[in-house]
């Protein structure tokens, strides 16, 4: 077995503890911080709770996702999490629409380091770190400066200052297998969490990946890019296509690979998410796919004629 496959098995069954590093941080700084975002993203930014944790999307005026965000209050700052390849060119989207605000928005990764543990024994990894541990998904824990995410019940965030990272890594990886980032990676797909990488901008409404399904979307905050199609498609229109989670006999696709369904001949119905190598051999994937595809036979990665998808559950309903 390789490193990548014995690091990928150890996420499948046991602890992994991972560099954040393909992920950035923006902060958001300024008495309007929360504001200015608030009018910009799909959530609700200024309901965030000092312990919370959310996620939220920054769409086209179309309502096309151009990232995905996890977002955090850091004191009176708003941290935006994103992969690092969106990172500057979203920080430079974003700061256009700040004009009179009393707000500013920097990159924050070189200050707040991030390392990923999930697994069975993730719990009992930070306990043994002692590091705090937030009550519930999607809410944080702060302690002699680390903040500590709970994302699921066997999956956590942990960032640091600087001057604590190798301190806090020794800690964990005690109790953990040391991974690289498509154990992270294999874990949003396994939850059914959306990605937006640079191949993907623009490919898809917050519904097509199931955002409003996973808590990235309000519909009871006021306007920002793209509110006007998002709420359109959830109240007037029949949406067409969501988020499966797959398995494919390949090495795994890269992001915005075309998916052809049996009914739409040479016409794809469809893209890669993300998709990450699997340890028996053959990827796990996330697609958006067209629904009608999906019951009328063989959905292929490529080409008409492409490897065959295997669909599994998601950890959610699809409410279709």
């Amino acid at each position: 077995m390789t490193d990548a496959a014995a690091e990928m098995h150890a996420a499948q069954t046991g602890t992994v503890l991972v560099p954040l590093t393909h992920l950035s941080r923006l902060r958001a700084e300024g008495e309007d911080a929360a504001s200015f975002l608030h009018n910009l993203m799909t959530n609700d930014v200024q309901g965030i709770p000092a312990d919370g944790v959310r996620t939220a999307g920054f769409c086209t005026p179309k309502g096309r996702l151009l990232a995905a965000f996890t977002l955090w209050k850091d004191g009176d700052a708003v941290v935006l999490q994103l992969p690092r390849a969106l990172a500057e060119p979203m920080r430079r989207k974003l700061s256009m629409y700040i004009l009179r605000a009393k707000a500013k928005l920097g990159d924050a990764s070189t200050d707040l380091p991030a390392l990923g543990l999930a697994g069975s024994g993730a719990e009992a990894a930070l306990a043994a770190a002692g590091l705090p541990l937030p009550p519930a998904a999607m809410k944080q824990a702060e302690a002699e400066g680390v903040r500590v995410l709970r994302l699921a019940a066997d999956r956590f965030q942990i960032v640091t200052p600087p001057e604590r990272l190798q301190t806090v890594w020794q800690a964990l990886s005690a109790h953990a297998t040391p991974a690289g980032t498509p154990a992270w990676r294999w874990f949003d797909i396994r939850d059914g969490l959306v990605s937006i990488w640079p191949a993907t901008q623009e490919a898809f409404v917050p519904q097509m990946v199931n955002f409003e399904l996973t808590g990235g979307v309000s519909f009871k905050k006021g306007c920002y890019p793209g509110q006007e199609i998002v709420a359109r498609t959830q109240y007037l229109g029949k949406l067409k296509r969501r988020m499966y989670r797959a398995s494919a006999e390949c090495a795994p696709p890269a992001a915005g690979t075309p998916v052809y369904g049996s009914d739409t001949g040479d016409q794809a119905c469809g893209a890669v998410v993300d998709a990450v190598a699997l340890p028996e051999g053959g990827c796990a994937l996330l697609a958006v796919v067209q629904m009608s595809s999906t019951e009328a036979g063989p959905v292929r990665l490529g080409a008409p004629d492409g490897d065959a998808l295997s669909f599994t559950a998601l950890p959610y309903a699809l409410g279709e």
